[in-house]
């Protein structure tokens, strides 16, 4: 790798590589290229600078020469890409922001006021059809005060006001599902089972292949301590397997030829051959993490936010009445506290889904958490999710005097 260090530290160095462009590609394969090395601590590539941070244990050479070493067609062979990267996801959202900030300070600054008042006109027109939507199924939700507030600011001829509502009203919810899109990612790769490569039996032996081309049918050897990367059969061998990421059972359960071994499962003891029945992505592990993914998360949230849209009316004519002032009476629409609620739950439901995640607690749903919430008493059906094989004081109580 031709690079310049830029700047370094105990532990830390800034390197600024010797190439015009990268690509998100290119960009996640040298960061997981660097995150497999043992000295390495922290890494973060940034595709557009060509820059690489870097925090490292061990010596500073042994560092410098590894990265001296690295080509892009070795990274390819030995190291595969992450099925989970939010690089490309935080590209797209970044352009659509851009763009839509660049488009409204253009259209304000360069449009005429007829052609600007036009532009604005046409935008409303979808923000209303749903809050007429919503009048017509006698239905008070936020999207009947959104279109609201903004008809009301364009009858008084305050175009200004109406577009401005309309701008951040996409630029909120242009974030929220930025924001959303990020976590349930994040949650996803938390719950990936990190295996890339795995042994493939062939008639000239045993073969590291990358995991993405085992089909059904394959022949795959694991042994004792190796995560189950697919679903599949025991053809050979005798193991004892840990199914408590998907079953919950506190003790390993035999396994012998025939037996159904299932993705993100740990082989304790023993060896076998399995036959592959679903392919990487197929497996009940990975349909639980789809299942997440598509996870309704923020449907409490968005029911919640509409339930509080009529006390905002009521607080809007209260103001009218009082004041006699349309302006302090359309400020009380727009000052609406239901959107940070649709944006604020849906994230805090995903955010404790991922750190039970890293504590190996796998939650299959944000409705799961609302039940725990709800609950006054847990019945556990087992002694093994509740206690430890090994035993310690807590603490000594003396009687008879004796201290």
């Amino acid at each position: 790798m031709n690079a310049t260090i830029l700047h370094e530290s105990r532990g830390r160095i800034r390197l600024q590589l010797r190439q015009k462009q990268m690509t998100l590609a290119q960009a996640d394969l040298l960061e997981a290229w660097i995150q497999g090395k043992s000295w390495c601590r922290q890494v973060t590539v940034h595709e557009r600078t060509c820059c690489v941070i870097l925090y490292y244990d061990g010596t500073r050479q042994a560092v410098l020469n590894e990265i001296r070493h690295f080509s892009w067609q070795e990274a390819e062979r030995t190291t595969s890409l992450p099925a989970h990267s939010s690089r490309a996801l935080n590209r797209e959202f970044e352009e659509k922001l851009v763009a839509k900030v660049v488009c409204k300070a253009a259209c304000t600054l360069f449009l005429p006021s007829p052609l600007r008042i036009a532009r604005i006109l046409w935008h409303m027109i979808p923000f209303v059809r749903r809050g007429l939507r919503c009048l017509l199924r006698r239905r008070i939700k936020v999207e009947l005060l959104d279109a609201l507030s903004i008809s009301i600011s364009a009858c008084r001829r305050d175009f200004g006001t109406a577009g401005m509502v309309m701008f951040l009203l996409e630029v909120g919810e242009l974030l929220e599902e930025w924001t959303r899109k990020k976590s349930v990612a994040d949650l996803a790769r938390c719950m990936s089972l990190n295996v890339d490569r795995v042994w493939l039996r062939t008639a000239q032996g045993e073969v590291l292949v990358p995991v993405s081309q085992i089909q059904p049918g394959d022949a795959v050897v694991v042994r004792a301590g190796g995560i189950v990367p697919v679903d599949g059969l025991v053809l050979e061998g005798e193991v004892t397997v840990n199914q408590a990421s998907l079953t919950g059972e506190s003790i390993p359960v035999p396994k012998r030829p025939g037996g159904a071994v299932y993705a993100g499962t740990v082989v304790e003891e023993g060896e076998c051959v399995l036959e592959v029945k679903q392919a990487s992505g197929q497996s009940r592990y990975d349909q639980i993490v789809h299942m997440i993914e598509q996870s309704e998360a923020e449907s409490k949230a968005a029911n919640l936010a509409d339930k509080l849209v009529p006390y905002t009316f009521i607080g809007s004519l209260l103001s009218f009445v009082l004041t006699r002032n349309v302006a302090r009476a359309l400020s009380v629409l727009m000052v609406d506290f239901s959107c940070a609620l649709k944006l604020a739950m849906p994230l805090a439901v995903l955010s404790a889904m991922r750190e039970a995640g890293r504590a190996h607690i796998t939650v299959k749903g944000g409705k799961f958490l609302e039940a725990v919430a709800a609950a006054d008493t847990i019945v556990f059906d087992k002694t093994g999710t509740l206690t430890h094989a090994c035993l310690r004081g807590g603490r000594v109580v003396s009687v008879g005097g004796i201290e």
